[in-house]
């Protein structure tokens, strides 16, 4: 049985997308991110003029919730403002699979979700194995 309530979690993520500033793009993204212990930490995307600074929801959402010293999550929820699927892009899933690899990641088009393990999504990810250690 999953640790979240995947419908608050997907209503987290929803509400999210209106402190998106998608100024550029106007493709507007919210995410929630669940810990262990049940708490939510939302992100939504950051555009930049410089199109390579702007940062992606699910970033905004890990990052916020890192530096505020949670380390344990269950799952995110991703919702974007087109009614279509959003998954996460490559970078966002590097730095999920970094910090909290065996998570779900529910896709929501606001008429229904779809869940998939990060794993699955990552199939090949590059690991901190991978490193030398000095």
């Amino acid at each position: 049985m999953a640790e979240y309530d995947t419908n608050k979690l997907v209503e987290a993520a929803k509400n999210a997308r209106k402190f998106s500033k998608a100024h550029y793009s106007n493709f507007r993204v919210g995410a929630a991110l669940v810990t262990k212990n049940g708490e939510i930490i939302t992100g939504a995307n950051v555009e930049s003029s410089s199109y390579s600074l702007t940062i992606c929801a699910e970033r905004v959402a890990l990052t916020k919730a890192l530096t505020e010293g949670k380390e344990s999550f269950s799952a995110i929820a991703i919702s974007a403002n087109d009614g279509d699927f959003c998954p996460p892009c490559g970078a966002c899933r590097q730095l999920l699979f970094d910090y909290a690899p065996n998570i779900d990641v529910i896709l929501t088009n606001g008429q229904e979700n779809k869940t998939y393990k990060l794993k699955d999504l990552l199939p090949v990810a590059f690991e901190e194995s991978k490193l030398s250690k000095r």
